[in-house]
Parts: C-alpha cells; sequence; structure tokens
C-alpha cells in the first residue's frame, strides 16, 4: 500500500468537500507534514488554474489561461478513454514437495 498516495487522496477528498466523515481527521493530520502542505497547496493551485480564478499572491505565479471550453474538451477526452484492462489471473501449480503433498491429500 502506497501510504503518501492515501494520504494525498484524503487530502484531496477534504479540499473538495468529499471526505467521509472518518476520513476528515486522517486528512488533518496528514496536512500537519510538509508533504501534505505542499499537496494541499497543490490542489488549490490545480482548482484555481481549472477555474482561473487566482487569489492572493497569484501575482507572483505565472499561469496560463485555459482556452473556453477546455474542461469540457477534456472531459470529453477522459470519457473516450478506455478503462484499464485487468489482467488475468495467475495460476501457478503446485511443484516439487508441494505437488507430491497436494497430491496425495486429494487421494
Amino acid at each position: 500500500m502506497d501510504t503518501n498516495r492515501k494520504l494525498r487522496e484524503h487530502i484531496s477528498a477534504f479540499k473538495d468537500g468529499e471526505s467521509l466523515d472518518a476520513d476528515v481527521e486522517l486528512a488533518l493530520a496528514a496536512m500537519h507534514g510538509s508533504d501534505g502542505q505542499t499537496a494541499w497547496a497543490l490542489y488549490h493551485l490545480i482548482g484555481d488554474t481549472l477555474r482561473q480564478t487566482y487569489g492572493a499572491g497569484a501575482a507572483t505565479v505565472s499561469l496560463p489561461r485555459l482556452s473556453p471550453g477546455f474542461g469540457a474538451r477534456l472531459a470529453e477526452r477522459l470519457a473516450a478513454e478506455p478503462l484499464p484492462v485487468r489482467r488475468p489471473s495467475v495460476s501457478i501449480e503446485p511443484s516439487g514437495l508441494a505437488a507430491v503433498l497436494a497430491k496425495s491429500a486429494s487421494s
């Protein structure tokens, strides 16, 4: 399990107002560390960029303006992306002593 990724997911959900009550405490705890604070600032920057609203200190950040309809075009492209292909599960046949024991147990 990627703990940092999970913590960033909690922070993102909290920022978007989508946290489960049980996860709010995890998100707040994650924001006490420097990685959590960086993630929080990054998620706000992403949101501000997509909405093209820039808060205090934005004058020091040079962000490109998105063309009209960018969000809708992005959503269409994402919806058209194929779903990830799940690999079939691999069945490992026992060998050696395990095979002998399995065979004798089934007899």
